[in-house]
């Protein structure tokens, strides 16, 4: 499987995932099963050094913070792209996990449930 990078197009809006198992205002229809985006990262030596200095100062090392948000982007972004292909129209029970596969290198995991809804009636 090729790598899924942010900038491809989505069709899942944000919106309509959730860390829930329900979305406000829909009734899950159809469940698709697990999807998944994972990414592997590693620091690199300028990144390390940089946040070193910001270490030593204390309080946010944005370095770091930056890294951990685009790399938790880019797996929530993959995951949408694998529901989206699965056929779904949102993504439930959202979950997110991490594992430091060797020195400097992590793996982020964001996963959730596949769903096919349709609107309430009122």
């Amino acid at each position: 499987m090729n790598s899924i990078i942010a900038s491809q197009a989505v069709d899942i809006p944000y919106c309509m995932t959730s860390t829930g198992f329900e979305l406000h205002g829909f009734q899950i229809v159809e469940n698709l099963g697990v999807v998944r985006g994972v990414v592997v990262r590693s620091r690199s030596v300028f990144g390390t050094v940089g946040a070193g200095v910001q270490s030593l100062f204390g309080g946010n090392i944005s370095i770091f913070t930056e890294l951990a948000e685009r790399t938790r982007k880019q797996a929530f972004d993959t995951m949408l792209v694998q529901a989206d292909r699965a056929g779904a129209d949102a993504v439930i029970g959202i979950r997110y996990d991490a594992n430091e596969l060797m020195k400097g290198v992590t793996e982020v995991l964001c996963y959730g449930t596949a769903v096919r809804v349709e609107t309430l009636e009122d």
